[in-house]
């Protein structure tokens, strides 16, 4: 049985592994427009600038590259107990921490596949100083002044062995709902969206073709409009930043995006699905067989191959 929709409120955070912490600093403050907003440890908290919670990215020293955690804010401290039982009824049994600044009690879990999930209600409104004060008291901090200027963390997208029972433990123990689909000939699932909300999705599986497990395809940060993208293309181009591909749109989805990497290894993607919301209480899941696939990402972009995940970014 499908939990009720709305348990989990949204995506909060991810945090990011780098094996060159400097360098992903610069690139997500210089570059993207963060703001750094606390250290601990082997640990900075970087923030979007219309996120209302104390961070929206952490970045963490490590030997590779990748995804530790994925941090979902619960819409209740009743809905935070609900999800806790489903996860423990249904042999996801995790811990409690109190790890983080900024937020309360976390109950640690992981998926199928072994990646790192964290349910947390209690969390820290955001007062930004004098000097990030905006000039709209509906806003939490002014806008950066340099880089892209991302607004907020949009999504998360999992690499996955099993896609299929990754995404059914996002949909029946967590209470997402799918959104779109791709459907190979021989019936397996390929990829598949969800969604916590009205977005038309916040998570995505995307299968591991090396057959590993807990593998981060990539993490994405909106943008206000098309033109964002564009101008982050060429910051790239300016600044040295990897582009993989794009920008572009994807058919699925329709996403206009922009694939980078950052220098410790991850992919980023800007996108900009802002017009794009799921409003139907009956949103039927969309399927895409594999001769659609086949054809491209969209515009004829043919779809690129999921094969640098860990390491230093591929060279020009």
């Amino acid at each position: 049985m499908t939990p009720p929709l709305g348990d989990i409120a949204h995506l909060g955070h991810v945090e990011l592994l780098t094996p060159d912490l400097d360098r992903s600093l610069e690139f997500f403050t210089d570059y993207l427009g963060l703001t750094v907003n606390g250290e601990r440890g082997d640990s900075v908290y970087l923030r979007t600038w219309d996120d209302y919670e104390h961070h929206s990215l952490v970045l963490t020293v490590h030997e590779t590259s990748g995804v530790r955690r994925t941090a979902l804010r619960a819409s209740s401290e009743e809905a935070l107990q609900r999800r806790v039982g489903e996860l423990e009824a249904a042999g996801h049994a995790g811990r409690w921490a109190e790890d983080e600044p900024g937020i309360g009690k976390l109950y640690v879990t992981a998926d199928p596949d072994g990646h790192e999930h964290a349910l947390y209600w209690e969390t820290e409104w955001y007062r930004a100083p004098d000097d990030l004060r905006p000039g709209l008291k509906n806003q939490p901090q002014a806008k950066p002044g340099r880089g892209v200027g991302v607004r907020r963390l949009d999504h998360v997208n999992f690499l996955a062995a099993d896609v299929a029972a990754n995404a059914d433990f996002q949909q029946h123990v967590l209470g997402a709902r799918p959104t779109e689909q791709i459907r190979m000939d021989d019936g397996r699932i390929s990829a598949k969206w969800l969604s916590f909300n009205n977005k038309s999705y916040d998570v995505v599986y995307t299968e591991d073709w090396t057959g590993s497990r807990g593998r981060l395809h990539h993490v994405a940060f909106a943008t206000d409009t098309r033109e964002d993208i564009l101008r982050a293309a060429d910051l790239a181009l300016d600044t040295g930043v990897f582009i993989e591909t794009g920008p572009h749109k994807h058919a699925i989805q329709q996403t206009f995006f922009l694939y980078v990497y950052e220098p410790g290894g991850n992919r980023v993607e800007l996108c900009n699905p802002l017009t794009r919301l799921v409003l139907a209480p009956d949103w039927p899941l969309i399927t895409w067989t594999e001769a659609e696939r086949a054809r491209g990402q969209a515009w004829g972009l043919k779809t690129i191959e999921s094969f640098h995940t860990h390491g230093t970014p591929p060279t020009a």
